[in-house]
Order: structure tokens, then sequence, then C-alpha cells
């Protein structure tokens, strides 16, 4: 080993792990691509002949039903805002306390831990909470907030306000997440460079726009990466707190498709998934890459 040159050292150093994720995750996306290629067979747990893009040129163009009463890019449509607001949200909200946990004050030890809180309770019970709140025959915020005129008399009915809820529901729990890596960020940063700012007199906004916001973009980046990802992929929320049938999203179209053995338009619906996805992590790494280069530029 010590005859080899560092670069090639440290290639060596990360094969087990681009081994384990080929097996993880390129050799089941691999399967879905093939099973894309055959027909449906509706007779059991099986596929059909092989078709082709035939499924994949059905459902770009509207001519075959994804099972639930809505067309595929309306449901891309629908988790792509989705995505967008739910992981801003988060991100604001994240970046917010993550700067008040930086800080040094009495009793932060409780306050983190009620800011993470939310981030450990599951799914199933974050759906059912939100649920319980807006559902008319048992929720108490109905009548208040309707009266505002913001929400109709069945809130989880409707899909533009259940679309809402999920969104307010999955920045609630995930938020905590946003905050802690945020906040990993922010610890990392020489604190020398704020005092030399504050002697040169700096104000707080001029300190927060050219030392902390640079410098901690590459953490808010990467745990946006993480949110986008998940929130691409939003299934049990829905599901539990308003249903697929009122808000469809990717996934459900992918599980509906299954659970009626179309699986040949089921992994169609998923392969899209994928590549859709691929396209935010493109991006998200670019400007990765970007903020990096700009941090080394700033040295």
């Amino acid at each position: 080993m010590e005859t080899l040159p560092e670069e090639l050292f440290a290639y060596l150093l990360v094969v087990p792990a681009f081994l384990m994720v080929g097996v993880v995750a390129l050799w089941p996306l691999l399967e879905t691509f093939s099973m894309s290629l055959h027909a449906d067979a509706l007779t059991g747990i099986t596929i059909g002949e092989f078709v082709g893009v035939k499924n994949y040129a059905a459902i770009v163009s509207g001519q075959r039903s994804v099972v639930l009463p809505s067309s595929f890019w309306y449901a891309v449509g629908l988790t792509i805002v989705f995505a967008v607001v739910s992981v801003t949200l988060e991100t604001i909200v994240g970046l917010a306390q993550a700067l008040v946990l930086d800080q040094d004050f009495r009793g932060r030890a409780w306050v983190r831990m009620a800011i993470i809180l939310p981030w450990a309770v599951p799914v199933v019970v974050q759906g059912m909470m939100f649920y319980l709140l807006f559902e008319p025959s048992v929720g108490f915020l109905v009548a208040p907030l309707q009266e505002f005129g913001l929400f109709s008399s069945t809130p989880l009915a409707n899909t533009q306000d259940s679309l809402i809820l999920i969104t307010l529901s999955d920045a609630w729990k995930t938020s905590a997440f946003m905050a802690l890596i945020i906040l990993a960020g922010l610890q990392s940063i020489d604190r020398s460079l704020y005092d030399v700012s504050r002697v040169a007199g700096a104000t707080a906004w001029q300190r927060f726009k050219f030392i902390t916001f640079p410098l901690v973009l590459p953490a808010v980046l990467v745990g946006m990466l993480f949110r986008t990802l998940g929130a691409l992929k939003v299934y049990g929320l829905i599901e539990v707190l308003s249903g697929c049938q009122t808000v469809p999203s990717m996934s459900c179209l992918v599980v509906s498709a299954f659970r009626s053995n179309r699986y040949g338009t089921g992994a169609t619906l998923a392969f899209f998934t994928a590549l859709i996805i691929s396209v935010f992590i493109l991006v998200y790494l670019v400007k990765f890459v970007d903020s990096l280069r700009d941090i080394g530029g700033n040295a």
C-alpha cells in the first residue's frame, strides 16, 4: 500500500462504499427498469410480455390510467409543489432554530430537546395528530379557521386544504432535522472571524451575510438534499392524514399500481419517480460544489 499513489489509495478506500450502493440501490433500480419494459399481466404476481417503452409513452401521453383518478403529470406537479414549499419552509425554520441554538444561554439543552422532539415522532402518530386536529367531527381547529376563510368545512377531503396541512405537518416534524444539520455547520465556523468583524465595525446583518451564510451554505444544501429526497417520495403522511385519493403523490401512484397487480405500470411510475429525483440530486450537487469552491476561493 505504501507504494500506491495517494490519489489511487483514496479511490480504493471508497470502493466498498460504491459496491454497497450498487447492490442496495442500483441493482433494484435496474430490475425496476427491466420490469417497466413489460406489460401488465393483471393475473397473479407476474409480469406480461415485453413491450419496450410503450408503458412510458402511454403514461406520459395520458393514454393509460394510473389507477388513481388523476393524471401522471398532475401527480408530478402536486409532488414537486409539496417538495419545494415544504423544504423551503423547513429550511427557513431550521435555520432560525439553529441560529438560536448556536448561542450560549441558560437552558439551552432543554430548548434543544424541545426542538428535536418532533423529529422523534413516528409518521403514523404525526399524521393522526393532524388528522384529529382537522377532522370536522372531532377537531377543534376546523370551525375557527373556516370562519377566517382559511379552510373549507371538510379540509381533509379537499386537495388544496389537505396539501397545506400535509406541508405544515411535514415542516413541523422535519424542521428539527434541518436545525441539527445547520447547527453542525454553524459550530464548525471559526469564531475568530466574528471577533475580527466586530472590531472592523460590521453589523449583525453584515456578519450573517458575509460570514455565517456563505460558510454554512454547504451544510444547508446537504440538509435540503436529504429533505428533498424525502419530500419527493412522500407517501405515509398522505395516506394517514388525508389519503392518496385526495392528494395523489407520485409514490401514491406507484403503490396503487402495485396493489392492483399492474406491475409494468407500477415499475414505470417508480422509474419515472427515480429520474425526477435524480434531476434534483444533480442540481443540489452542482450548487454544493459551487459553494465549496466559493469558500475555497475566499479562504
